[in-house]
């Protein structure tokens, strides 16, 4: 059993779509970054790396590679997926918090889920997604941007 811990966070900014856990958020403003800046899939994918002992996902996508600008984080994910599994492991189960002062996330939560649960291939009882607010403390809570944390078991 291998067990991994990632973290991501990112500004929001005008003029970006929103996308987290792979899925479009109805709301006026998106993440800046150089990918679509998927909080949330940044957050899982360093998670599975770092459990199956391989290199950050700044390091495999850096932001330096003009490959990667814009990039769906759901291709890369799949990508991080690949390697952890060439590793011999298989994926227990994802434990995530999202933080965001707005937009309400819960009622994304379920699409969420199931988007991720395609790309791990696992079920969807095995990924909990929680999203937490600032509560007006921090660059969350200001609004300033979105963060998400992201625990996995590897087996």
């Amino acid at each position: 059993m291998r067990v991994g811990f990632g973290f991501d966070s990112h500004p929001l900014v005008k003029d970006r779509p929103l996308v987290i856990g792979g899925v479009k958020i109805h709301y006026d403003r998106g993440l800046s970054g150089h990918s679509d800046a998927d909080v949330l899939l940044h957050a899982i994918a360093d998670a599975l790396l770092g459990a199956a002992g391989l290199p950050s996902i700044g390091e495999l996508f850096p932001d330096t590679d003009p490959a990667y600008k814009d990039a769906d984080s759901t291709a890369l994910l799949e990508r991080v997926v690949v390697l952890v599994r060439e590793q011999g492991y298989g994926i227990v189960n994802l434990d995530c918090t999202v933080l965001a002062e707005e937009p309400k996330l819960v009622p994304y939560r379920d699409k969420m889920r199931e988007r991720i649960s395609g790309i791990l291939g696992i079920p969807t009882t095995n990924i909990a997604i929680k999203p937490k607010r600032g509560e007006g403390m921090g660059f969350v809570g200001r609004k300033e941007g979105i963060a998400a944390m992201a625990a996995v078991l590897l087996e």
